[in-house]
């Protein structure tokens, strides 16, 4: 058996080794003769596994270590009968995170208390249930709008279009897909009332680049489209300017790795289905209050710092990916 994986995937090395033939390489250099003689594929993001990539392959399994699987062909994979699995869930936290210490950065800047805001959350699956579960028990006000969930569950969510009227901070966490590719676009960007806050964590095509030219908003960013090639108009802009990190922590990383492999030895009967990376410390979730997690999050995630290397460098934002330092989880 031959398994290719992307070598920026951490906690792998050796791991495979003992029961197929490993080769590692850049997620961007998996090209069909690479894979042509492979049983299996761990990717992430930047490998598109499409008709092109997969044609004439001998692939049968397919693992992403990403919550998102909008780079892979789903209809082709199904019809070629090649299993896919995601990571979903794996970096929720990491993101939740993420999102708090860009909410204290903020905070700071315009000197709010939580209660005094409304916290919009578009998208409530795995990262934007724990971003209102935290939210409301810090004080904000929270107005949400999932349309899949409202209408297989009826919880009470908006539309869209509310929650763009109606919220001081709007951050995003939904998948990329035809729904939500340019969910918010230069017609929705005016429901933004002035002086509005709207965070991506999410994907980078949720946001139409051209909906970011308003200059009384303010912008605090992730995703981005047509990465790694980032529109620098739109980084300036950004109060938080990051290179798609808000998910990497040292737990979601490991987390996504032990999802991966796991998978991988279900479908071809190895004995790691329950293997995890031996690196990397488990954290137990808790709440935190809002005023120990403003007094500490700095320490565990410096938007600030990150924000300045990639205004510095926009044309290494891959670099800058594939080398950050996974921070530690501590709520």
């Amino acid at each position: 058996m031959k398994v290719v994986v992307d070598r920026a995937i951490p906690f792998l090395q050796g791991v495979l080794e003992p029961f197929a033939e490993v080769e590692y390489i850049d997620g961007n250099r998996f090209t069909p003769e690479v894979v042509r003689d492979a049983d299996a594929l761990i990717i992430r993001t930047r490998t598109r596994c499409n008709r092109e990539l997969l044609e004439g392959s001998n692939v049968q399994f397919i693992a992403t270590a990403t919550i998102g699987f909008d780079h892979i062909d789903l209809d082709y994979c199904q019809a070629h009968n090649i299993t896919v699995s995601t990571s979903a869930g794996c970096n929720a936290r990491g993101v939740l995170q993420w999102v708090s210490a860009a909410l204290a950065m903020l905070a700071q800047r315009e000197n709010f208390h939580p209660h005094e805001r409304t916290l919009g959350i578009v998208g409530v699956g795995n990262v934007g249930k724990l971003v209102k579960e935290y939210a409301e028990a810090w004080g904000f006000r929270t107005i949400c709008s999932d349309p899949p969930r409202e209408e297989r569950e009826h919880l009470g969510f908006v539309s869209l279009e509310e929650v763009l009227r109606s919220a001081d901070i709007v951050t995003l966490h939904t998948p990329l897909n035809s729904l939500t590719h340019h969910l918010i676009n230069d017609d929705n960007n005016t429901l933004l009332r002035s002086g509005a806050t709207l965070i991506n964590a999410s994907r980078g095509e949720c946001v139409a680049t051209s909906a970011t030219r308003r200059n009384d908003l303010t912008y605090i960013t992730d995703v981005w489209e047509n990465e790694p090639n980032i529109d620098c108009e739109y980084l300036a802009k950004s109060l938080i300017a990051t290179p798609h990190i808000a998910g990497y922590s040292a737990q979601g990383k490991a987390n996504a790795s032990a999802m991966a492999v796991q998978a991988l030895a279900r479908h071809f009967s190895l004995p790691l289905t329950a293997w995890q990376p031996a690196e990397v410390e488990v954290v137990t979730p808790k709440m935190i209050s809002w005023e120990e997690m403003c007094a500490t999050i700095e320490q565990h995630c410096n938007l600030a710092a990150e924000s300045n290397a990639l205004r510095s460098n926009p044309e290494q934002f891959e670099h800058l990916r594939n080398n950050y330092h996974y921070r530690e989880e501590y709520f």
